[in-house]
């Protein structure tokens, strides 16, 4: 388990250092939009990412998607007519990747019904790995959260993951998990 966990530190810090080294675009060097597709159990979610609106989120989800980061992580809090947030692979909505937080990329855009943000602590600048999407509109979270990417396709899927416990903050017992998650350009 420590070779494990030494080798995706040492994958992650590779990764950044590759980032910065290249410039904040360097991951947008192919042609078209980055996509983020979610292999669920039920089917596949295609997101459209943003690095208009976020480069420097939008970089480090595409980063961690291509390190395989998010295969096999669940849906560890869903809450129904709100949101389904992912991205911890602990489970428990405390952990995230071994890189180091991000800025706040707040914009004026607002949260509708399949935009992702990013989760954080109550720290405007703590942003790491974890993610949701919204069930529907939420304009309490604009300006708020870093807007990075909007569903394009298969919100059906988002819509079937299982719910949590509204008495224990969305808390999914038996969570549904991302099976894969890779980047395509379009």
């Amino acid at each position: 388990m420590l070779f494990k966990t030494t080798a995706r530190r040492l994958a992650g810090t590779l990764a950044l250092a590759s980032v910065l080294a290249l410039g904040s675009t360097a991951g947008f060097a192919q042609d078209g939009t980055p996509h983020l597709l979610l292999e669920l159990e039920d089917g596949t979610v295609e997101i459209a990412l943003q690095p208009e609106l976020a480069p420097n989120h939008v970089e480090r989800i595409v980063a961690l998607a291509e390190q395989g980061f998010y295969d096999g992580v669940v849906f560890h809090r869903v809450i129904t007519d709100f949101m389904a947030q992912t991205g911890d692979p602990t489970g428990t909505g405390m952990g995230g990747s071994d890189l180091p937080d991000l800025t706040a990329e707040f914009t004026s855009t607002p949260f509708v019904r399949g935009t992702l943000g990013m989760a954080r602590s109550a720290n405007p600048n703590s942003a790491n790995s974890q993610f949701f999407i919204v069930y529907a509109d939420a304009p309490h979270l604009n300006g708020q959260y870093t807007v990075f990417g909007n569903v394009v396709s298969g919100m059906d899927y988002v819509d079937a993951l299982e719910q949590g416990d509204p008495r224990n903050n969305g808390a999914v017992a038996n969570p549904d998990s991302i099976v894969s998650a890779t980047i395509e350009y379009r």
